[in-house]
Protein backbone atom coordinates (compact mmCIF):
# COMPACT_ATOMS: atom_id res chain seq x y z
CA UNK A 1 0.00 0.00 0.00
CA UNK A 2 2.82 2.50 0.57
CA UNK A 3 4.79 1.64 -2.35
CA UNK A 4 1.54 2.66 -4.55
CA UNK A 5 1.08 5.67 -2.60
CA UNK A 6 4.20 6.36 -3.16
CA UNK A 7 3.55 6.15 -6.88
CA UNK A 8 0.94 8.07 -6.41
CA UNK A 9 2.56 11.41 -5.15
CA UNK A 10 5.52 11.25 -7.48
CA UNK A 11 2.74 10.86 -10.55
CA UNK A 12 1.13 14.18 -8.72
CA UNK A 13 4.40 16.05 -8.65
CA UNK A 14 5.63 15.36 -12.29
CA UNK A 15 2.33 16.46 -13.46
CA UNK A 16 2.29 19.61 -11.73
CA UNK A 17 5.39 21.07 -13.04
CA UNK A 18 4.49 20.97 -16.53
CA UNK A 19 2.26 23.28 -15.84
CA UNK A 20 4.83 25.76 -13.94
CA UNK A 21 7.12 25.24 -16.65
CA UNK A 22 4.93 26.40 -19.00
CA UNK A 23 3.50 28.95 -17.47
CA UNK A 24 7.02 30.46 -17.19
CA UNK A 25 8.05 30.45 -20.85
CA UNK A 26 4.54 31.89 -21.12
CA UNK A 27 5.56 34.58 -18.74
CA UNK A 28 8.90 35.47 -19.84
CA UNK A 29 7.62 35.27 -23.50
CA UNK A 30 5.19 38.09 -22.70
CA UNK A 31 7.71 40.05 -20.22
CA UNK A 32 10.50 39.99 -23.22
CA UNK A 33 8.17 40.66 -26.01
CA UNK A 34 6.61 43.92 -24.26
CA UNK A 35 10.85 44.88 -23.42
CA UNK A 36 10.84 44.75 -27.09
CA UNK A 37 7.72 46.71 -28.55
CA UNK A 38 7.91 49.48 -25.33
CA UNK A 39 11.73 49.95 -26.94
CA UNK A 40 13.01 48.81 -23.61
CA UNK A 41 15.29 46.63 -25.72
CA UNK A 42 16.15 48.73 -28.67
CA UNK A 43 16.17 47.79 -32.15
CA UNK A 44 19.29 46.30 -32.84
CA UNK A 45 20.74 45.37 -29.07
CA UNK A 46 22.82 41.81 -28.89
CA UNK A 47 20.59 39.37 -26.33
CA UNK A 48 22.05 38.26 -23.74
CA UNK A 49 20.45 35.32 -21.69
CA UNK A 50 21.62 35.50 -18.87
CA UNK A 51 21.15 39.07 -17.89
CA UNK A 52 17.93 38.65 -19.26
CA UNK A 53 17.15 35.80 -16.36
CA UNK A 54 18.54 37.96 -13.99
CA UNK A 55 16.17 40.63 -15.44
CA UNK A 56 12.82 38.79 -15.11
CA UNK A 57 14.15 36.64 -11.81
CA UNK A 58 13.63 33.24 -13.79
CA UNK A 59 16.10 30.37 -14.85
CA UNK A 60 17.65 30.34 -18.21
CA UNK A 61 15.60 27.63 -19.41
CA UNK A 62 12.19 29.63 -19.84
CA UNK A 63 14.20 32.33 -21.15
CA UNK A 64 15.69 30.55 -23.91
CA UNK A 65 13.19 29.23 -24.88
CA UNK A 66 11.31 32.43 -24.94
CA UNK A 67 14.18 34.09 -27.09
CA UNK A 68 13.39 31.41 -29.86
CA UNK A 69 9.40 31.79 -29.67
CA UNK A 70 10.47 35.68 -30.28
CA UNK A 71 12.90 34.55 -33.33
CA UNK A 72 9.80 32.86 -34.91
CA UNK A 73 7.37 35.28 -34.59
CA UNK A 74 10.12 37.85 -35.96
CA UNK A 75 10.75 40.00 -32.68
CA UNK A 76 14.49 38.63 -32.52
CA UNK A 77 16.73 37.76 -35.56
CA UNK A 78 20.10 35.61 -35.14
CA UNK A 79 23.20 37.84 -36.43
CA UNK A 80 26.43 35.26 -38.00
CA UNK A 81 29.80 36.42 -38.73
CA UNK A 82 32.57 34.21 -38.82
CA UNK A 83 33.17 33.18 -35.57
CA UNK A 84 29.84 32.72 -34.17
CA UNK A 85 26.31 33.81 -33.81
CA UNK A 86 24.21 35.72 -31.62
CA UNK A 87 20.76 36.32 -31.04
CA UNK A 88 19.36 40.53 -31.51
CA UNK A 89 16.55 42.35 -31.27
CA UNK A 90 14.89 42.78 -35.03
CA UNK A 91 16.06 45.96 -35.92
CA UNK A 92 13.01 48.00 -37.19
CA UNK A 93 13.04 48.31 -41.59
CA UNK A 94 10.81 50.25 -43.65
CA UNK A 95 10.74 47.00 -45.82
CA UNK A 96 9.44 45.40 -42.80
CA UNK A 97 6.79 48.19 -41.81
CA UNK A 98 5.21 47.85 -45.23
CA UNK A 99 4.84 44.47 -44.81
CA UNK A 100 3.26 44.31 -41.42
CA UNK A 101 0.82 47.22 -42.07
CA UNK A 102 0.34 45.73 -45.43
CA UNK A 103 -0.89 42.53 -43.71
CA UNK A 104 -2.70 44.18 -40.65
CA UNK A 105 -4.68 46.27 -42.86
CA UNK A 106 -5.98 43.23 -44.69
CA UNK A 107 -7.08 41.65 -41.31
CA UNK A 108 -8.62 44.27 -40.01
CA UNK A 109 -10.59 44.90 -43.77
CA UNK A 110 -12.09 41.68 -43.30
CA UNK A 111 -13.58 41.92 -39.63
CA UNK A 112 -14.15 45.65 -40.73
CA UNK A 113 -16.95 43.75 -42.99
CA UNK A 114 -18.56 41.52 -40.34
CA UNK A 115 -19.31 45.09 -38.24
CA UNK A 116 -20.76 46.58 -41.27
CA UNK A 117 -23.21 43.01 -41.87
CA UNK A 118 -23.91 43.36 -37.65
CA UNK A 119 -27.57 44.43 -37.26
CA UNK A 120 -28.39 48.56 -37.05
CA UNK A 121 -28.50 48.96 -33.85
CA UNK A 122 -25.21 47.28 -33.21
CA UNK A 123 -23.76 49.49 -35.81
CA UNK A 124 -25.03 52.64 -34.67
CA UNK A 125 -23.72 51.74 -30.98
CA UNK A 126 -20.22 50.93 -32.83
CA UNK A 127 -20.34 54.05 -35.00
CA UNK A 128 -20.67 56.34 -31.89
CA UNK A 129 -17.97 54.55 -29.83
CA UNK A 130 -15.71 54.71 -32.73
CA UNK A 131 -16.89 58.59 -33.64
CA UNK A 132 -16.05 58.96 -30.02
CA UNK A 133 -12.82 58.08 -30.27
CA UNK A 134 -12.32 59.56 -33.63
CA UNK A 135 -13.09 63.07 -32.29
CA UNK A 136 -10.44 62.86 -29.27
CA UNK A 137 -8.23 62.31 -31.89
CA UNK A 138 -9.35 65.48 -34.00
CA UNK A 139 -8.91 67.39 -30.97
CA UNK A 140 -5.41 66.66 -30.58
CA UNK A 141 -4.80 67.45 -34.19
CA UNK A 142 -6.24 70.20 -34.04
CA UNK A 143 -4.53 71.38 -30.40
CA UNK A 144 -7.60 72.13 -28.69
CA UNK A 145 -7.29 70.02 -26.58
CA UNK A 146 -5.67 66.38 -25.50
CA UNK A 147 -2.24 65.26 -24.95
CA UNK A 148 0.55 63.56 -28.59
CA UNK A 149 0.79 60.92 -25.44
CA UNK A 150 -2.29 59.93 -25.91
CA UNK A 151 -2.54 59.23 -29.60
CA UNK A 152 -1.25 55.57 -29.83
CA UNK A 153 -4.15 54.24 -27.19
CA UNK A 154 -7.08 55.92 -28.95
CA UNK A 155 -5.74 54.98 -31.88
CA UNK A 156 -5.34 51.05 -30.60
CA UNK A 157 -8.85 51.58 -29.16
CA UNK A 158 -10.29 52.30 -32.34
CA UNK A 159 -8.45 49.39 -34.73
CA UNK A 160 -9.67 46.87 -31.44
CA UNK A 161 -13.38 47.67 -31.38
CA UNK A 162 -13.20 46.73 -35.56
CA UNK A 163 -12.13 43.65 -34.31
CA UNK A 164 -14.13 43.04 -31.44
CA UNK A 165 -17.01 43.28 -32.89
CA UNK A 166 -16.18 42.04 -36.18
CA UNK A 167 -13.73 39.23 -36.45
CA UNK A 168 -14.11 35.50 -35.17
CA UNK A 169 -11.89 33.83 -33.26
CA UNK A 170 -9.16 32.35 -35.84
CA UNK A 171 -8.91 35.93 -37.13
CA UNK A 172 -8.75 37.52 -33.44
CA UNK A 173 -5.69 35.52 -33.24
CA UNK A 174 -3.94 36.15 -36.30
CA UNK A 175 -5.09 39.40 -35.39
CA UNK A 176 -3.31 39.68 -31.88
CA UNK A 177 -0.29 37.54 -33.03
CA UNK A 178 0.75 40.69 -36.07
CA UNK A 179 -0.67 43.71 -33.80
CA UNK A 180 2.24 43.63 -31.47
CA UNK A 181 4.55 43.92 -34.11
CA UNK A 182 3.37 47.16 -36.07
CA UNK A 183 3.15 48.46 -32.14
CA UNK A 184 6.61 48.90 -31.99
CA UNK A 185 6.81 51.35 -35.40
CA UNK A 186 4.09 53.22 -33.47
CA UNK A 187 5.71 53.79 -30.31
CA UNK A 188 8.82 54.63 -31.78
CA UNK A 189 7.93 56.77 -34.42
CA UNK A 190 5.08 58.25 -33.42
CA UNK A 191 5.91 61.44 -31.83
CA UNK A 192 7.04 62.41 -35.23
CA UNK A 193 3.90 61.71 -37.65
CA UNK A 194 1.96 64.20 -35.26
CA UNK A 195 1.42 66.50 -38.26
CA UNK A 196 -0.28 64.24 -40.66
CA UNK A 197 -2.97 62.79 -37.80
CA UNK A 198 -5.47 64.97 -39.39
CA UNK A 199 -5.11 62.99 -42.28
CA UNK A 200 -5.87 59.84 -40.17
CA UNK A 201 -8.75 61.13 -38.51
CA UNK A 202 -10.20 61.59 -42.35
CA UNK A 203 -9.67 58.11 -42.98
CA UNK A 204 -11.30 57.15 -39.51
CA UNK A 205 -14.49 59.31 -40.59
CA UNK A 206 -14.19 57.29 -44.16
CA UNK A 207 -14.07 53.81 -42.02
CA UNK A 208 -17.13 55.00 -39.54
CA UNK A 209 -19.26 56.06 -42.48
CA UNK A 210 -18.75 52.84 -44.08
CA UNK A 211 -19.63 50.86 -40.70
CA UNK A 212 -23.38 53.16 -40.86
CA UNK A 213 -23.82 52.48 -44.27
CA UNK A 214 -23.60 48.73 -43.43
CA UNK A 215 -21.38 49.11 -47.11
CA UNK A 216 -19.09 46.09 -46.03
CA UNK A 217 -16.73 47.09 -49.59
CA UNK A 218 -15.88 50.58 -48.30
CA UNK A 219 -15.16 49.66 -45.03
CA UNK A 220 -12.85 47.11 -45.56
CA UNK A 221 -11.46 49.34 -48.33
CA UNK A 222 -11.00 52.19 -45.78
CA UNK A 223 -9.74 49.86 -42.93
CA UNK A 224 -6.80 48.80 -45.82
CA UNK A 225 -6.49 52.24 -47.30
CA UNK A 226 -5.81 53.65 -43.37
CA UNK A 227 -2.98 51.28 -43.06
CA UNK A 228 -1.31 51.73 -46.38
CA UNK A 229 -1.55 55.13 -45.94
CA UNK A 230 0.13 54.51 -42.43
CA UNK A 231 2.72 52.66 -43.70
CA UNK A 232 3.54 56.00 -46.56
CA UNK A 233 3.37 58.36 -43.24
CA UNK A 234 5.82 55.96 -41.61
CA UNK A 235 8.26 55.46 -44.51
CA UNK A 236 8.55 59.08 -44.90
CA UNK A 237 9.78 59.96 -41.16
CA UNK A 238 12.00 56.95 -41.49
CA UNK A 239 13.45 58.21 -44.76
CA UNK A 240 14.33 61.18 -42.25
CA UNK A 241 15.76 59.23 -38.98
CA UNK A 242 16.85 55.78 -40.32
CA UNK A 243 16.28 52.69 -39.90
CA UNK A 244 16.72 51.42 -36.25
CA UNK A 245 18.90 48.55 -34.97
CA UNK A 246 19.84 47.95 -38.80
CA UNK A 247 23.16 49.95 -38.66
Amino acid sequence: MATKKSKKSTSTKSTRSKPEHGTSLITAFREIRELIVHGRMSPGTWILEADLAERLNMSRTPVRGAIHWLQREGYVLEHRNISKSRMIVAPLTKEDANELYLIIGNLEGIAGRGVALLPEPQRKQISSQLRALNERLAGIASGKNGSPGEIFEIDREFHRLIIKYGAGPRLTTLHGGIEPQTERYWRLYASSIINDLHTSVEEHTAIIRGVEAADADAVQTALKMNWLKGAERLGHVIDIFGERGSW
